[in-house]
């Protein structure tokens, strides 16, 4: 077993080195030029945009999810245990110069993010229960390539519903086994187990209403519960502060800092474990954000952006303060296997034992909302390769299983497997919205003009009757009952 999993992470090190690395830089920064930092530029725009209504029907009844719920999906997703356990592990094997560059990806990515939000919305299509979409589907509507889009959906299936949820589930375990000493690991990995995939079942067998139902009240509370630990934390170790920052930027081009002693090496646990935070240019928000319903694509693509920087700058941001304010020590011990256990023994020396617990808490709460996102995502790419009602049950046994494995796994093997999955989801994703970036940059171009006339931005398909593919952009998908379509219309 030792030696598949040293075989499985010295591939997966090549290939993101050589391979995905490269192109997830390149990528971002051709965007980011293209688009006029619209990462930046058009920040105001996205908190505003975060407050839009889900358009409504004649008769009351919402389309689909609003543009806020759409983000507390994906955020849910994000916001797990790549917030916290993946941060203290980029420390520890990273050195504190991982943070920058996890900070430098999330913001390079977040033009990434924003092509493939907005495309996402652009090619959505409509379902039962409302609107999906996501890479898969512009993969085929836009690239006219079904087959790259199944590749992608196969893989996207096993990245996030199996191995991401997989590891969810043992960072859950890890942090209520820190917060109980001498507990019978056995006893208590099977019984998280059984807790977490009856939990999983309640919800997930809802559909996406109901997953949004729920992460749209989980995902706040949580987030500010853990912000507010770390600002105790940083305001107890105030003195601390202007150290940390200056690690954090010193170490990111100390070319011995990393274990492995590379800069290089640095660089890639930076993005690695910053990619599995905030998903930018993943091609995961994307199936999220099409399930909402907004007048303009590039409404989402804004929203989702902003989901990165919530994601990495603040969350992140407060991991990293937590651990190194409070134990320094822990940095570039290369220690992997101890994430979890890095976090709560910085709470634990910062605020007393009781904290372990409430982190215990938190990241029940943070990690179980991330399983309901990650098979979200899974749901969705299922009903783009079939709508057979007996492999989507199959699907949905198999998802809750791999909660089950992964709690009970090694840990070293689950982030691995995680890590390889989500390299080559990543590289499918990357090229095929470099393909189609300028199809989102001509949305862009429209939104920013509306924007200038004092307009709310609204898209019809009719406006670009050059593009193929787009089905859910006529009148009654960008109208309300409380707006008229002819107050909608440019």
């Amino acid at each position: 077993m030792d030696a598949v999993v040293d075989f499985i992470s010295t591939v997966g090190g090549w290939g993101w080195t050589w391979i995905i690395l490269p192109v997830l830089a390149i990528v971002g920064i051709y965007f980011t030029i293209r688009s006029g930092v619209v990462q930046a530029r058009l920040l105001p725009q996205m908190v505003k945009t975060l407050g839009d209504k889900a358009l409504v029907n004649d008769q009351g009844e919402k389309k689909s999810i609003s543009s806020f719920q759409a983000f507390t999906v994906s955020a849910a997703s994000r916001v797990g245990a790549g917030n916290v356990a993946g941060v203290a592990v980029a420390i520890a094997t990273g050195g504190p110069g991982a943070i920058f560059w996890m900070w430098l990806m999330a913001f390079i990515g977040g033009a990434s993010s924003f092509v493939e939000s907005t495309l996402g919305q652009l090619y959505k299509v409509r379902g039962k229960d409302g609107y999906h979409g996501g890479p898969a589907y512009y993969m085929q509507r836009g690239l006219g390539q079904r087959w790259l889009g199944i590749i992608f959906a196969i893989v996207l299936i096993f990245c996030f519903p199996f191995a991401f949820s997989a590891l969810q589930g043992n960072t859950i375990n890890a942090s209520i086994m820190g917060a109980m000493p001498g507990a019978d690991p056995v006893a208590v990995s099977w019984t998280v187990a059984i807790v977490l995939a009856v939990l999983s079942g309640l919800v997930i067998f809802g559909g996406i209403r109901r997953i949004a139902n729920v992460t749209d009240k989980l995902v706040p509370i949580m987030a500010l519960a853990y912000v507010l630990i770390g600002i105790i934390v940083v305001i107890t170790n105030i003195g601390e502060l202007p150290r940390v920052i200056g690690s954090i930027f010193s170490e990111a081009f100390n070319f011995q800092s990393a274990v492995g002693g590379s800069l290089g090496a640095v660089i890639l646990i930076g993005a690695q474990r910053g990619m599995f935070s905030n998903e930018a240019g993943l091609g995961s928000a994307p199936n999220a954000g099409a399930t909402a319903s907004v007048t303009h694509p590039v409404k989402q693509g804004l929203v989702q952006t902003l989901g990165v920087y919530f994601d990495t700058f603040i969350i992140c941001s407060v991991t990293a303060f937590i651990i190194l304010s409070a134990t320094p020590e822990a940095a570039g011990t290369g220690d992997r296997d101890s994430g979890i256990q890095i976090t709560q023994n910085a709470l634990v020396q910062n605020l007393g034992a009781a904290t372990g617990i409430i982190l215990a808490i938190i990241i029940f709460m943070l990690a179980f909302s991330s399983i309901l996102g990650n098979y979200y995502y899974g749901e969705s790419n299922i009903r783009f390769i079939t709508e057979n009602k007996t492999v989507m049950l199959v699907f949905r046994i198999v998802a809750i299983a791999a909660v089950v494995f992964g709690t009970v796994a090694t840990t070293s093997a689950v982030w691995d497997l995680a890590d390889n999955f989500m390299g080559v989801m990543a590289l499918i994703n990357l090229v095929s919205i470099a393909l189609l970036g300028g199809i989102a940059m001509k949305l862009l171009k429209n939104y920013t003009a509306q924007v200038k006339n004092g307009k709310d931005p609204v898209f019809l398909s009719s406006q670009m009757p050059e593009l193929k593919g787009v089905e859910s952009w006529e009148e009654e998908d960008v109208t309300t009952s409380e707006i008229p379509v002819v107050r909608r219309r440019r």
